[in-house]
């Protein structure tokens, strides 16, 4: 693990799945997203996202007019959302040592996608942390404490693993750009994130 003494609570495992272990885990998101088709929402105000969204779990954010929140289907197929694969469960259990998620937010960055910055704060305990792993292209990732101030900057790689807790748990973050054709893990291109929480 990377400390970063500046945001204390801010967690970064480079390379924490190996070759296998991310090969392995894409192929069981692939199967996932052709079960829960990744859709493109919309902002309250009506702006698209630029990243393409599914999620897998009990819960699942979504966005659209109404607002932010998490609900249990799919809001285009009204299907319930897949499982969370054991493997993340028990990456999660053995970095967080938390109670088990009930929500993993999958998005899909094609190269020009962005995600400014903010916060993740729909959740009803905001005690509890956020586990995020990268799969596929390289992203120019930024982070800032939650209180405002400067930010810095840290390539997130196919395989490496970061999560945000204590301090740092409601930390300013976004992507600033991927780095495409850096992996070919993923079918098509493009860059997975998988952002475990406890929603509920």
């Amino acid at each position: 693990m990377t400390p970063f003494p500046d945001l204390p609570g801010f967690l970064y495992w480079p390379g924490r799945l190996d070759p296998s272990a991310q090969a392995d885990l894409m192929a069981q998101i692939a199967v996932a997203m052709a079960e829960a088709a990744p859709y493109r929402p919309v902002t309250p105000g009506g702006r698209p996202f630029s990243v393409w969204m599914t999620n897998l779990g009990p819960l699942g954010w979504v966005s659209d007019r109404a607002g932010y929140r998490y609900q249990p289907i799919h809001p285009v197929t009204r299907r319930p959302w897949p499982a969370i694969p054991d493997s993340l469960l028990a990456l999660w259990s053995d970095l967080t040592g938390a109670p088990p998620p009930d929500a993993c937010l999958v998005n899909r960055y094609e190269a020009d996608a962005r995600m400014g910055l903010h916060q993740d704060k729909d959740e009803a305990d905001l005690t509890q942390p956020v586990l995020s792993v990268s799969l596929g292209d390289t992203a120019l990732f930024r982070i800032g404490p939650a209180g405002g101030g400067p930010t810095r900057s840290l390539r997130l790689a196919s395989g490496d693993v970061c999560a945000l807790s204590g301090p740092s748990r409601l930390a300013r973050h976004g992507i600033d750009r991927i780095v495409g054709g850096s992996s070919s893990l993923v079918p098509g291109g493009g860059r997975i994130n998988l952002t475990l929480r406890r929603a509920a």
